[in-house]
């Protein structure tokens, strides 16, 4: 499952042509009919997308009760209350599944950027890797790169 539906080029139709079944959420109109409108979502072939909130709205209404994979991709840092997003990606998560997270990192930006205020603090990381029985890390200029196991 990914959320951030993009144009329809993004992870989930990438999985969805290795042969995985995927989903594909995100809470904006727009990028749901961008991505159902790209030419394999008009051909019917690639992920269920879905429009929701996975902050709010009932995840029970997801296609799959269980994912071996979890991607958020540059929306970690954008969540206003991210214990509670960890709560619903964990319940959602299968056993032996990983959490996969890319967001950039406070502090890897010079002063002068007007981005630098994008990444992630100290403190945000822990949150995100706290209770985690697998964490690793790969960095990417300013991106870290999180996999995360139950």
């Amino acid at each position: 499952m990914g959320g951030g539906a993009d144009d329809g080029r993004d992870r989930p139709r990438r999985r969805h042509k290795l042969g995985y079944r995927a989903t594909g959420i995100d809470f904006a109109p727009s990028a749901i009919a961008a991505a159902q409108n790209s030419r394999a979502g008009r051909l019917g072939d690639g992920p269920a997308w879905r429009l929701m909130d996975f902050t709010t709205d009932d995840i029970a209404t997801l296609p799959d009760p269980a994912y071996a994979v979890v991607a958020c991709r540059l929306v970690y840092r954008w969540l206003d209350d991210k214990p509670a997003f960890l709560d619903r990606v964990r319940h959602v998560l299968a056993p032996g599944g990983t959490f996969w997270v890319v967001t950039e990192v406070a502090g890897r930006r010079p002063a002068s950027d007007p981005r630098k205020h994008l990444g992630i603090t100290a403190a945000e990381a822990e949150t995100l890797t706290a209770g985690w029985s697998v964490v690793r890390t790969a960095d990417l200029d300013v991106l870290r790169c999180y996999a995360l196991r139950p």
